[in-house]
């Protein structure tokens, strides 16, 4: 089956969105470990759990959608 340059283009923008995807959820495990820290009084230890949620959050998605885009290609 023949690919056409609108697939290819559709490929490329969602693998584009990987970094910022990447960037958002630590940031929102950072900023809600933040919260929960200043709320319970035990900095920083929530604010690193959250970023490092955020992280394997993150990390997820960037394997799923490598794993997608390879699949895709074949």
């Amino acid at each position: 089956m023949a690919r056409g340059p609108a697939s290819k283009w559709r490929s490329q923008l969602r693998l584009s969105t990987v970094g910022l995807t990447l960037a958002i959820a630590v940031g929102i495990g950072a900023v809600g470990g933040l919260y929960l820290d200043d709320y319970l009084g035990t900095e920083p230890w929530l604010t690193i759990l959250g970023v490092l949620l955020g992280s394997a959050a993150g990390f997820r998605q960037l394997f799923r959608e490598i794993n997608q885009s390879a699949n895709s290609d074949d």
